[in-house]
């Protein structure tokens, strides 16, 4: 099967984009974008952990609702909460209330501050796990690569919870670590652009 389908402006896509109606803005607008900020890339991870036996529409449904319950994923803020956020995160409808994941973002949080502190910046350390110009287009049922393997395993040194390899693997094609549009995919060309940019930017290197 071909890994892209024509949009109705003629574009050549990822064939997922297709799958839901929601799915087309994601695909041309967010996923596969370069991202350096640190808070949106926390956002991510959680939304990831999230995700975990769960589909990616479930959670991009619920994800202002998300937003909302968790202070837009300020980190500082949710390395404060309490029993009383825990409780008030448990009752919430609009979100997956998962009490191991509910407490694996507090957890996270934490363990993503004193990693900035350590490290300058989530944005800086994670984009080492980038794999380098040239590198081999991982093939579409990819659910892990080396790189996503590596930097799961580092994070859980760290102390961060419910982020293995795979949510790892998809927060890297998300965030653009991982230019993971199909070869013809109108935007795989300036997906990769920027993914290099921002490796030069943030001084990059192969982890």
């Amino acid at each position: 099967m071909n890994d892209t389908i024509k949009g109705a402006d003629g574009k050549a896509r990822c064939r997922w984009s297709m799958a839901a109606p929601e799915f087309l803005a994601y695909h041309d607008q967010e996923w596969g974008q370069a991202v350096a900020n640190d808070q949106h890339l926390f956002e991510k991870l959680c939304l990831e952990c999230f995700q975990s036996g769960l589909s990616w529409r479930t959670i991009l449904a619920k994800r202002d609702n998300f937003r909302q319950a968790f202070h837009h994923f300020d980190m500082a803020r949710i390395a404060r909460y309490t029993e009383q956020d825990m409780a008030r995160l448990l009752q919430d409808e609009g979100i997956v209330r998962h009490r191991g994941k509910i407490a694996a973002v507090i957890n996270n949080a934490r363990c993503a501050l004193e990693l900035i502190e350590k490290e300058g910046s989530l944005a800086a350390f994670v984009w080492r796990y980038a794999p380098p110009p040239g590198s081999l287009h991982p093939p579409q049922s990819a659910s892990t690569s080396s790189e996503s393997i590596a930097l799961a395993k580092e994070l859980k040194k760290r102390g961060w919870q419910f982020i293995g390899p795979t949510t790892a693997y998809a927060f890297m094609q998300a965030m653009g670590l991982v230019n993971d549009h199909a070869l013809d995919c109108a935007f795989r060309a300036e997906t990769e652009e920027a993914r290099l940019r921002c490796m030069a930017q943030l001084g990059s290197a192969p982890a």
